[in-house]
């Protein structure tokens, strides 16, 4: 039984020449590819179009969430549930409030932080189809990779081969998922 491809995978020595295969990709029309670089390379979000993460956002609303649920928690246990005047002192106390509802505040985006990294970068994934690459281990020294993938509306194992040979891709492998 014969597997089905995952994508099509080229070496390029240089940044440079990894940069300029990209763009040609792109132009081409491309949609599903990816550059795997042992360090990055400036430009190269501009050229694959890669807008700003979200993982801010879900960090933001879930650190703003925790805050003012404390703020909310306080707030309803001093003044409703369990009201104790001592002193003479208010029942509810913004100065007081402050220090634990910005400690929870911290720990809800660090919360959100971590729940979008992996929400948005798919995680957990145990398995990888780039992992049994003979050659996809040496990006993570010196090595610059780019892949099409096979679910891009103009994949062909022919041509997409014929086009990473003809931008002078080295070691071109056809990956199997």
């Amino acid at each position: 039984m014969s597997k089905k491809p995952y994508g099509i995978l080229a070496e390029f020595e240089t940044p440079a020449a990894l940069l300029s295969a990209a763009e040609k990709v792109r132009d081409a029309g491309y949609s599903r590819w990816d550059v795997f670089t042992p360090f990055p390379i400036h430009g190269m979000d501009r050229v694959m179009g890669l807008k700003n993460s979200l993982v801010g956002w879900v960090s933001l609303m879930m650190g703003a969430g925790a805050f003012v649920s404390v703020v909310g928690l306080i707030w309803f246990a001093n003044a409703f549930d369990y009201p104790l005047l001592v002193g003479g002192k208010p029942m509810f106390s913004v100065p007081m409030t402050f220090v634990p509802a910005y400690i929870m505040m911290i720990m809800g985006a660090a919360v959100g932080a971590l729940i979008g990294m992996f929400a948005f970068n798919e995680l957990p994934r145990f398995h990888h189809p780039l992992f049994a690459g003979r050659r996809f281990e040496l990006v993570s020294r010196d090595r610059f990779v780019l892949l099409i993938g096979s679910t891009d509306p103009k994949f062909s194992p022919t041509a997409t081969r014929q086009l990473l040979e003809s931008l002078g891709g080295a070691h071109i492998e056809t990956i199997e998922d």
